[in-house]
């Protein structure tokens, strides 16, 4: 395994953005506990159980004008001191020391995060255009609880 990073903010809502932080949850192949979608045919599902994002960019994107915290653009998890963009779908992560993640897919932006950037540039995260700054959808393979504070894995 590789040198820890760290979870920064646990996130959910009850359908929507912005999601709203929480001190600790349980992660199930069904997702975060007290987290909701709306939109059931773009996300949730065990291929898109959590989402995750990466406090470097979250940081750079917000110094470049736009209005983002964590939370903002849907991730249930934020981490930091990851290699964020080395990680791809194949990938493990370890949250905490009970959940085990595998990286499904990269995140397709959608017009319901619009208003968290400048000119409404909401492709400004599309892998497809920027690659390495795309939100991370990911399956549960071990569940467990994470709390804000608990090391975040890149399981080699």
């Amino acid at each position: 395994m590789s040198d820890p990073g760290r979870i920064v903010q646990i996130s959910v809502s009850s359908g929507g953005v912005p999601k709203r932080p929480v001190d600790a949850a349980r992660v199930t192949p069904a997702g975060v506990e007290g987290d909701a979608h709306r939109d059931h045919a773009h996300h949730g599902g065990p291929d898109r159980a959590v989402c995750l994002y990466a406090m470097e960019a979250i940081r750079a994107l917000a110094a470049e004008g736009h209005a983002i915290g964590p939370g903002t653009l849907g991730e249930n998890v934020t981490v930091e001191g990851l290699d964020w963009p080395a990680i791809e779908p194949g990938a493990r992560l370890r949250l905490g020391d009970e959940v085990l993640l595998e990286i499904t897919r990269f995140t397709s932006p959608c017009v319901n995060i619009q208003a968290a950037f400048a000119g409404g540039d909401f492709g400004r995260v599309s892998h497809k255009r920027h690659p390495g700054w795309s939100r991370l959808y990911a399956r549960v393979l071990r569940q467990g609880t994470i709390r804000a504070g608990d090391p975040a894995r890149l399981v080699r």
